[in-house]
């Protein structure tokens, strides 16, 4: 008995998802024997699990100002010193995770469905509709990220949900341009034009078929823009247009502690905090990058 055009398209979508789970089992495989990744995995779990713990780790109140103890050098006290306002920094670095790394996986989360939405569609439907839409994200990649996250909040108004919406702004275009490269390559492929045979609707093809095929250099590109982003939003703030005092965001306390070099660990531990963090995701996104390009791998091998 012959199967019907749905049963085909089915049978197509299974065989495509178990080569898919096998690729995935292969790809965390491979990222045992990366130690770029490993150490990247490593220093993301421990900021995370800071992020989840600050309020039961923390020794004070992120918030408690006690001016008697206003700049205070590290000590037995204060691990990381005290601020102008005798808040504790080891408390605020602590309470910082839980701001700046929600907010970096957040916005690259945000920037890449739209990118991967934008950019799908325009590469599979083609033609005026995709040459209006990559002529649009030329128009924002051509101004400096920083410069146009700047422009956009500063419209928009200080504040750390505007700085959030500029970041994606900035980013989205990025993710558009690789998802549309990989729509192009992977919908002239057998087993789409198998699906277009069998009758598919357009619609079914690019969920079921193009997107789950497409999806890996935008993964090791998140990767690595979580830390952008992360710096992006501090960057931000250091200048006065993301999150507000008394908010323990990184960027802002660095930009407290930038007029009193006398008193350098206002400054220097939060900027050894997003150092830290960015360096464990650009790790992270290295070790990806050269665990699923084929062409490094085939290299090495």
């Amino acid at each position: 008995m012959s199967q019907t055009p749905l049963a085909i398209d089915r049978d197509i979508f299974h065989e495509e998802e178990r080569s898919r789970i096998r690729r995935l089992w292969g790809a965390i495989r491979l990222v045992r024997r990366s130690n770029a990744a490993m150490a990247g995995t490593a220093i993301i779990l421990i900021w995370l699990l800071i992020a989840i713990l600050a309020p039961y780790i923390t020794p004070y109140d992120h918030l408690a100002q006690d001016l008697s103890h206003r700049l205070e050098p590290p000590n037995r006290v204060h691990w990381f010193g005290s601020d102008e306002l005798g808040r504790d920094i080891f408390s605020r670095v602590l309470y910082g995770a839980r701001i700046s790394m929600p907010l970096g996986i957040l916005v690259v989360a945000l920037s890449s469905v739209i990118g991967i939405l934008v950019g799908g569609i325009s590469g599979y439907v083609g033609g005026t509709f995709d040459e209006v839409v990559m002529r649009i994200a030329d128009v924002f990649l051509a101004f400096p990220s920083l410069v146009l996250a700047m422009a956009i909040t500063a419209a928009l108004g200080p504040g750390l949900n505007n700085a959030m919406l500029a970041i994606v702004v900035v980013l989205w275009p990025t993710y558009a341009r690789v998802i549309r490269g990989q729509v192009l390559a992977v919908k002239e492929r057998d087993y789409i034009e198998a699906a277009r045979a069998v009758g598919a609707p357009s619609h079914r093809i690019l969920l079921r078929h193009v997107f789950p095929n497409s999806y890996t250099p935008v993964f090791v590109k998140a990767s690595l823009d979580i830390g952008a982003a992360i710096l992006i939003a501090a960057g931000l703030s250091f200048i006065g247009l993301g999150a507000p005092p008394p908010t323990p965001e990184w960027g802002t306390m660095v930009s407290m502690g930038r007029q009193k070099f006398a008193q350098w660990w206002i400054a220097t531990f939060p900027g050894l905090a997003m150092l830290t963090v960015v360096m464990g995701f650009n790790f992270l996104g290295d070790g990806l990058r050269d665990l699923l390009d084929p062409y490094i791998r085939r290299g090495s091998g």
